[in-house]
Formats: C-alpha cells, sequence, structure tokens
C-alpha cells in the first residue's frame, strides 16, 4: 500500500484513435519536440497506436514514494509498482499525454544535464521495455526546456539506478470508451 501521505498525481488520459502516422502528424501540429530516441521508438515495428479510443487512470509518484529512499533500478521500481497495484503503461499512452498534458512545469534549471541521471523535472513513463538491447530507447518521458515541450526517448541499462526525486508514471486502471 503506498504512503497515504506520499505525493501522487491523477491524471485520466484520452489514448488511441489515431494510427501511427495520424498521431506523429498530430505531435508535430501540437509543436512537440522529439528526441532521437523518441523517434527510433515511434518509428519502430513494436510501437502501436491503438485504433480505439480509451481512457487511463495515470499515478505520477518518486522513486521515494514507491519505497526506495536511496534510488532503485527500473527492474525493482516495476516490481514494487506492480505489488502496490500499479500497472506499467502502454507505450502509446507517451505521445498523448505529452499532447495532453501541455502546463508541465519547467524542468531547466540552468544546470547542465548530467549524464546518466533524469534530467530536472522530467517524468518518466513506465512501459513494458521493447527490447534488452542497451542501444535502443526504453521508453519515453515528459519534459518542459525553455518553454518547449518534449518527448523524448531514453535508454537505461538493467544496472541503472534511479534516484529518489526521479518522477514515474504508472496506470491503475483501462477503461473502454
Amino acid at each position: 500500500m503506498l504512503d497515504p501521505d506520499c505525493p501522487v498525481v491523477l491524471r485520466t488520459v484520452e489514448v488511441g484513435g489515431l494510427t501511427k502516422s495520424q498521431l506523429i502528424q498530430k505531435l508535430q501540429q501540437c509543436s512537440i519536440l522529439i528526441n532521437e530516441y523518441g523517434e527510433r521508438l515511434l518509428a519502430d515495428d513494436k510501437f502501436t497506436s491503438s485504433e480505439t479510443k480509451y481512457s487511463l487512470l495515470t499515478v505520477e509518484l518518486t522513486v521515494e514514494a514507491l519505497g526506495f529512499p536511496d534510488g532503485a533500478a527500473l527492474a525493482q521500481i516495476f516490481k514494487k509498482a506492480s505489488e502496490l497495484g500499479l500497472e506499467l503503461c502502454p507505450l502509446e499512452l507517451g505521445p498523448h499525454l505529452r499532447m495532453q498534458y501541455l502546463d508541465q512545469p519547467e524542468g531547466y534549471s540552468g544546470h547542465p544535464l548530467q549524464r546518466q541521471k533524469a534530467p530536472s523535472g522530467s517524468i518518466t513513463i513506465a512501459s513494458e521495455i521493447l527490447t534488452e538491447d542497451d542501444d535502443f530507447p526504453k521508453g519515453f518521458y515528459l519534459r518542459r526546456i525553455n518553454g518547449e515541450l518534449w518527448l523524448r526517448g531514453y535508454r537505461a541499462d538493467h544496472l541503472h539506478i534511479w534516484n529518489p526525486g526521479d518522477h514515474f508514471i504508472f496506470c491503475k486502471t483501462r477503461r473502454p470508451e
């Protein structure tokens, strides 16, 4: 059970209803910037877009709120979330959430990016990993940098320890429209 004092953010997100090419076009129309890893995820055959619209209840919380005050590896984070009744998100949630979550706080704090760390202000979407290949992106994260909204892919191997303050989004329930 999650600590009742732990801060979580709940959102209902409409997902699906677009082909992959329509989804990419809509991202462009919304002026969403995408990094190379994000483009690789979207282009991969394993990235699918549901033709049917559905709603997801998402839960945003920190690694520490999951019970890891010293940080944890992705497998530990996913296992603990599952024990708490949270599910991994479909990969397609990333682009849809990015287009609906337009008021994300600014993530650039004036500090240079640090390698091997989630960027300041970013929110990682917990989703099924498409391949164990460490050179292929593991999923999406959302970020606002200098006022611009980003859908970014990330890479991390199984040894990477996420910081206690890193934010993740999981799914709670799935409701068909």
